[in-house]
This record gives structure tokens, C-alpha cells and sequence, in this order.
């Protein structure tokens, strides 16, 4: 059994800054990609960032810049710095993991709110 579990969502003012964090537990044997989506209400998810295990890091373009993700291999943890944060940012942000045999898991989500 793997979990996903995040943590770090708030509200903020146009401008300011949130870290999310997401560790993942359970029988976890390899950990080959780890990222974040995020998803507006009436809006589809979408992919914010991704990192492999190698350290490669891929962004959407419209948070290039502002966002940054980064992870702890050893505790498989993965963090999403966001700075400069927009209203336009607001959605519910979810932890993925691509882990074991390439199956994916997912977090609950964390809610993050920017105010203008």
C-alpha cells in the first residue's frame, strides 16, 4: 500500500509565496517521477511541474519562472515552491508519484487560494 500525502496549501496574497510538500509511504521499491497538477474549479487538471529521479524538471509555461520543484530521493519527498504567486494560481494542487512498477498514486489534494 502506498500513500501520498501533501501538505502546505493556504491562503495567500497576490505576490507571496507557498510551499508544498508531498512525501510518499508505504512498499516503495523505485520512485521514478515525482510532480504536482493542479486543478481550477470548472477548469481541467493540469500539469504544473514534474521531476524524475535523475533530476530532470519540466514546468508549465505559465508557472516557468515562479515555481520551482525540487525532492528528497532518500525520503521520497517531493517540494513545490511557488513565489509570485497569481490569483489565476488558485486551484486544488495534487501530489503524483510515478513509483514500483510505473503505476501512478495520487494525493488528496491541497487547496492553495491567492488572493488579489
Amino acid at each position: 500500500q502506498v500513500q501520498l500525502v501533501e501538505s502546505g496549501g493556504g491562503l495567500v496574497q497576490a505576490g507571496g509565496s507557498l510551499r508544498l510538500s508531498c512525501v510518499a509511504s508505504g512498499s516503495i521499491y523505485s520512485n521514478r517521477a515525482m510532480g504536482w497538477y493542479r486543478q481550477a474549479p470548472g477548469k481541467q487538471r493540469e500539469l504544473v511541474a514534474v521531476i524524475i529521479s535523475g533530476g530532470s524538471t519540466n514546468y508549465a509555461d505559465s508557472v516557468k519562472g515562479r515555481f520551482t520543484i525540487s525532492r528528497d530521493n532518500a525520503n521520497n519527498t517531493v517540494y513545490l515552491q511557488m513565489n509570485s504567486l497569481k490569483p489565476e494560481d488558485t486551484a486544488v494542487y495534487y501530489c503524483v508519484a510515478t513509483l514500483n512498477l510505473g503505476n501512478a498514486y495520487w494525493g488528496q489534494g491541497t487547496q492553495v487560494t491567492v488572493s488579489s
